[in-house]
């Protein structure tokens, strides 16, 4: 067998997927997930309500849970569908649905962050949704593609629950009603946005995988109108990818810069021989020095800016925040005798303590070989007892065996 036969049994054996593919039950699964009516509008709006819930209250959890129980992929993947199969009705119904779905979504967001009386201190959840970047792209993209698959598969498993989880449609939805309940524009427009990524590459996805697994069409389209469509699908990926695309290379501009400052701290702290940086905040790619001691002289922010240069830290990035300290050469010399003297007595009561441990230590050895010599000792005494047993048994035998010989 030569090596491209194997190749092609390899392919064939693990890679190959028209054996377990059922494209019409698929299409007929897809086709009826997409309606928003009855009981489906009271999933959405529930699960809307928990998602909002593990948001307001930062728990991931929660917001897993909700996105578990959210029918939000049904409209999404039916129009990936009607795409690529050229079916214009259920287009039409996939896009009506789509929109009552966003609908219903922001309206029982953004009512529950209106009557919420919880104030968000500190937002990490509902702000990791308000900058999307090319990584989103990437996760909606390979989502959709999971989530056709899954749906195209005659024995089908819990894919679909993950792919819910991955490409995180509710998240977004909840976080701009957020956005709206306060007139928040950047997180409405960010988490809008997320949305808008989410949708558009499971869609994406949906019809090239649709396209690639031959599913059946409904109408056929001259070439004409096969171009134009593609123009558009095109134009619409270009428009959703750029801003993506450069919130990425913001964010890695921002974690590289915000690497280079650790990296400056961690190497020294000192900007002069009495003044040093006790703290520094990173936002974006500014960075604030708060400095403690002496006040910072000219020649010494001479001599600090190329140092943070090394660390491509431009000048203009720096702002530093002075808490001046003047002191005379005793003020030092008593300051340091006082902190000499604080950290002698706290490492006088740490070895007192570390001897009031090792005591109670030595107790406790002596009350363990205690107990081990008393073990050794009943161990001793079972032993003798054994003995003793094992003698009265063997007394007893011979006295049975001689009162059976005077009875005979």
């Amino acid at each position: 067998m030569t090596l491209h036969e194997r190749f092609r049994r390899f392919v064939r054996r693990y890679l190959y997927i028209y054996e377990d593919l059922d494209t019409e039950g698929a299409a007929q699964r897809i086709k009826s997930a997409i309606w928003f009516r009855g009981i489906n509008v009271w999933i959405l709006a529930f699960s809307i309500i928990i998602a909002s819930v593990g948001l307001n209250v930062n728990s991931t959890a929660v917001i897993i849970g909700a996105m578990l129980i959210s029918p939000l992929m049904g409209p999404i993947i039916g129009t990936g569908l009607a795409l690529g199969t050229n079916d214009l009705d259920l287009l039409k119904a996939a896009g009506k649905n789509l929109m009552v779905m966003v609908m219903i979504s922001l309206a029982a967001s953004t009512l529950y962050f209106m009557l919420s009386p919880l104030a968000l201190v500190n937002p990490t959840e509902l702000e990791a949704r308000t900058s999307p970047t090319i990584y989103d792209v990437l996760i909606a993209s390979f989502g959709g593609l999971a989530g056709i698959l899954e749906n195209t598969r005659k024995e089908r498993g819990t894919v679909l629950a993950g792919v819910a989880i991955a490409t995180a449609l509710m998240p977004p939805l909840c976080t701009a009603g957020y956005g709206l309940a306060h007139w928040n524009m950047h997180f409405f427009l960010g988490a809008l946005y997320l949305f808008v990524i989410n949708g558009v590459f499971i869609a994406l996805a949906t019809y090239v995988m649709v396209k690639y697994l031959r599913f059946r069409q409904v109408s056929s389209i001259d070439l004409e109108t096969a171009k134009k469509r593609r123009n558009i699908i095109s134009a619409i990926m270009i428009v959703v990818l750029v801003p993506s695309i450069w919130s990425a290379v913001v964010l890695i501009r921002e974690n590289n810069f915000e690497r280079n400052v650790d990296a400056m701290m961690e190497a020294d702290r000192f900007v002069g021989p009495r003044t040093y940086v006790y703290d520094y905040k990173v936002d974006g790619r500014k960075v604030v020095f708060a400095l403690a001691g002496e006040s910072i002289t000219d020649s010494l922010k001479t001599a600090f800016y190329p140092r943070a240069g090394e660390y491509h830290i431009p000048e203009k990035s720096i702002s530093l925040l002075e808490h001046s300290v003047s002191l005379s050469q005793q003020d030092m010399n008593d300051l340091i005798e006082e902190i000499y003297d604080r950290t002698e007595l706290e490492l006088a009561e740490n070895d007192a303590l570390v001897e009031t441990v090792q005591a109670r230590m030595d107790a406790l050895e002596q009350n363990v070989l205690s107990l081990r010599a008393a073990s050794d000792s009943l161990i001793a005494a079972s032993d003798s007892l054994k003995a003793q047993n094992a003698a009265l048994q063997h007394k007893v035998d011979s006295l049975s065996a001689k009162g059976g010989k005077r009875r005979r």
